[in-house]
């Protein structure tokens, strides 16, 4: 650790990305307390079907305090939270993945999503899982038609057909017979992540995983 993350932990001491409360440990990734009560998905739990993946992986579930975090994280914005995140992501791909990924991607915004927020939650999240498993994070598609926000559409068939057609793959970044990680903060429906991952696929890749901080779950 050096002088200046020391600096800025006294000046700006981390708190936990759930509570809000001030961590005791800096660099971890929640408190103690959260670590108990939050939603985790563990084994199996962790694990969900989305059209064209080879699997889903999420270590929480959309609840309790989970929703809040993230809101803040990309609507506030609490860009740092991508650390913490990050954390969690990495070790629920480690926990369920078992073999070795060739690349990490992220579903990404719209220009206009992107201007109007600063950053791309997705990427932070996908760089981060990278950085701390040693993969290469690549831009492999693109958003070519800005949509509506997926949470504000209820019925799972709206947001197949605003998800439809929104994305394409980007000609440099090369997939072919590669196992690709991809990231995005929260899977609800999964139309998002299935049509980005249908692109994958279409462009070579040889398996795509999925890969979120959350999924929303019916029980």
């Amino acid at each position: 650790m050096n002088l200046g993350t020391v600096l800025l932990d006294l000046l700006f001491p981390p708190k936990c990305p759930y509570c809000q409360k001030v961590l005791a440990e800096p660099r971890a990734p929640l408190c103690p307390q959260c670590q108990d009560k939050l939603p985790w998905l563990l084994g199996k739990m962790g694990e969900r079907r989305v059209d064209f993946t080879d699997g889903c992986f999420s270590p929480l579930a959309y609840r309790g305090a989970v929703p809040d975090a993230v809101q803040r994280y990309k609507f506030r914005p609490v860009r740092a939270y991508c650390v913490p995140f990050g954390a969690v992501m990495a070790q629920s791909l480690q926990d369920h993945l078992s073999g070795k990924a060739d690349l990490v991607t992220w579903c990404p915004l719209s220009k206009k999503r992107l201007h109007e927020r600063g950053f791309d939650q997705a990427e932070l999240l996908a760089r981060e899982v990278g950085g701390r498993l040693s993969l290469p994070v690549v831009g492999t598609l693109k958003k070519v038609r800005h949509t509506s926000p997926q949470s504000e559409l209820v019925e799972e068939s709206a947001r197949r057909a605003n998800a439809r057609g929104a994305y394409a793959a980007l000609p440099e970044g090369n997939v072919k017979g590669r196992v690709v990680v991809l990231v995005d903060d929260v899977v609800t429906s999964g139309a998002t992540m299935s049509e980005c991952a249908g692109l994958l696929r279409m462009a070579g890749a040889a398996a795509v995983y999925g890969l979120t901080l959350a999924q929303a779950r019916r029980d």
